[in-house]
């Protein structure tokens, strides 16, 4: 599956079956882990077959059943961390979901379980990131259009590309909070003001690089 596939497809998944997860897939993902986590000095963690994280009240309250695998996203405590966490967070969804499985960010709705995990001094666990076989395949939301999120002179169609691709990102509670703005060549990729709009728009670079076909280096 290419990767504007997987964008286009994948869709957040609250419940899931109680399928293990493939050990060749959980060896592909934990190798695209390292290669993040060496790439971003982040500290992320693959946790399977652990139920506690969502089993009590809070993934209830959130509507989640059947989690015993997730990403736990953790790194060093600074301004870039969010983004960070964005940006390589959904590098893993995506590659997950071209390896057939179903994911779901979770910023608040689910426990914390220290022993599944390492956090060290310095750092901070962000967010974590379910993912499994799926019950459902998930829903598309509503989106914002073109115009809302992003403004270019003559926009050549690797910006429009990419921008289109942004507005297929995941965001907390669908708020879609952050803007395109093209330069030259370059593209200064700016966060809406709120809760999670730094981890947001990390996620939005990175569907922007999928769709324009351009690297990091397209960033002002």
């Amino acid at each position: 599956m290419e990767i504007m596939e997987a964008v286009r497809m994948r869709h957040s998944v609250r419940q899931y079956t109680d399928k293990a997860v493939d050990m060749a897939a959980l060896a592909e993902l934990q190798a695209e882990i390292d290669a993040c986590n060496k790439e971003s000095g982040l500290h992320i963690q693959l946790v399977a077959d652990e139920p506690k994280a969502f089993s009590g009240f809070m993934a209830h309250y959130g509507k989640f059943s059947g989690v015993r695998n997730y990403f736990a996203l953790i790194g060093k405590k600074t301004a870039e961390l969010e983004e960070k966490c964005g940006y390589y967070g959904e590098r893993l969804v995506l590659k997950a979901q071209q390896l057939g499985l179903n994911t779901c960010w979770v910023a608040l709705t689910y426990s914390k379980v220290r022993s599944a995990y390492r956090v060290e001094r310095g750092e901070k666990l962000c967010v974590v990131i379910a993912f499994g076989y799926g019950k459902t395949q998930g829903m598309p939301h509503r989106s914002k259009t073109y115009d809302e999120v992003a403004s270019a002179e003559n926009a050549p169609d690797w910006f429009i590309n990419g921008v289109e691709a942004a507005l297929l990102a995941p965001t907390a509670v669908n708020q879609q909070k952050f803007y395109f703005t093209l330069a030259g060549d370059k593209v200064k990729a700016e966060p809406g003001k709120g809760m999670l709009t730094k981890m947001d728009l990390g996620i939005a670079k990175y569907h922007f690089e999928a769709g324009s076909g351009k690297s990091s280096l397209i960033w002002d």
